[in-house]
């Protein structure tokens, strides 16, 4: 996966190895449409600098609880 920082090709990557396999049907679409939005905003959202829009609002804490940011 390459996408436009550092960072998030890290996170998201890390996000879909621990947890992709488990996701239903549901929230595998909602990480889909997570992943067309801009680097910076998810960046934002995840390291929780901003909220993130609703939609979002669930996979976000997933990836907050799953990912472990100290070992990036």
């Amino acid at each position: 996966m390459r996408r436009g920082i550092k960072e998030m090709d890290l996170i998201l990557s890390r996000y879909a190895d621990l947890r992709l396999a488990d996701l239903s049907e549901v929230q595998l679409a909602t990480y889909d449409r997570l992943l067309d939005e801009n680097d910076h905003d998810l960046y934002q959202w995840v390291s929780c600098q901003s909220e993130p829009q609703e939609e979002f609002a669930q996979v976000i804490d997933d990836i907050r609880q799953a990912v472990d940011f100290k070992t990036l």
